[in-house]
């Protein structure tokens, strides 16, 4: 019985050989995989080109809005369009391969060696530096880091039942209060990395040279077991903020669309729903994001 349970279980963790450094290998490269996002992608795209990211290589999942259209508008050159509308099983087993770890896993491959950091992100989280005006001078100090692992900052619905005007940064300002409260669903992390060092990924982690090892935004390095402690947190230099919900239509049209794996439809929206109810439980205000888009307007 239990073996069958985990033959269900789909494959999440990829192991492979890096990639070889390219000659002058410089900045940060966005990996982003996406599907029918076009009312904010836009923003997204501005916001980042704005924080200093080299090229972005999109992951196109089956987009039949304009998604991909808005995104040439803002990145035109500085990006990468790879058609992946695709679910994959194991012949063998019949487990399904994470759609998202097989891209992420693919452009490590063969977009990373081109760049000195590589960060897989989605189209609902934002890179924010904190203190410096872009993110490849807020990883200036964290050369000896082969990865850098961000905790999720949750925003929730911040009272909206309906799409605001004026987009994400400056109409959700409000987070749960406690980044690490470790809410089942709810504490998560995403990670920048050296592409060359990576040896294994999952969608949340990688390995690096071969160990389970990460390092906080101060260079601070653990192991991966231990990023959930309280010790490990830290925003010092760049936060994730990950608008988890935005407005009420709009979280109810992220149940509808259903998960990016098979998971069944009841299931998953009561996932969703309990991780909404985590992150509204206590909120604080945070500004982060649009202070930053002040700063770099100065």
């Amino acid at each position: 019985m239990l073996r069958a349970f985990f033959s269900l279980k789909p494959i999440t963790r990829l192991a492979f050989d890096p990639p070889a450094p390219v000659a002058g290998r410089a900045g940060l490269v966005l990996v982003l995989i996406v599907r029918n996002e076009a009312r904010h992608i836009g923003e997204w795209a501005a916001f980042h080109l704005r924080a200093g990211v080299a090229h972005v290589v999109v992951y196109d999942n089956g987009c039949t809005d304009g998604t991909i259209g808005e995104l040439r508008a803002v990145l035109g050159a500085r990006m990468t369009v790879i058609l992946w509308d695709q679910k994959l099983r194991d012949a063998v087993s019949g487990r399904e391969l994470h759609n998202q770890v097989l891209a992420y896993a693919h452009a490590l491959r063969n977009f990373g060696g081109r760049y000195r950091w590589i960060a897989c992100i989605d189209a609902d989280e934002f890179l924010v530096p904190r203190r410096a005006d872009s993110l490849p001078a807020a990883l200036a100090h964290l050369e000896g880091c082969g990865a850098i692992s961000l905790p999720w900052h949750n925003f929730g619905r911040n009272g909206h039942m309906q799409p605001p005007e004026g987009g994400i940064v400056q109409n959700y300002t409000r987070r749960a209060a406690d980044p690490m409260s470790g809410a089942r669903g709810v504490t998560n992390f995403k990670w920048i990395a050296d592409a060359t060092r990576v040896t294994a990924l999952r969608v949340h982690a990688v390995e690096v040279d071969g160990a389970a090892v990460t390092c906080n935004d101060r260079g601070e390095r653990f192991s991966l077991k231990d990023r959930r402690t309280r010790r490990f947190y830290s925003a010092d230099h760049i936060q994730l903020n990950h608008y988890y919900t935005r407005s009420e239509a709009e979280l109810a049209a992220k149940i509808e669309r259903g998960s990016n794996q098979t998971v069944a439809p009841a299931r998953h929206a009561a996932r969703v729903r309990r991780n909404v109810a985590n992150i509204e439980a206590r909120e604080v205000e945070d500004r982060c994001a649009p202070e930053f888009l002040a700063r770099r307007a100065r």
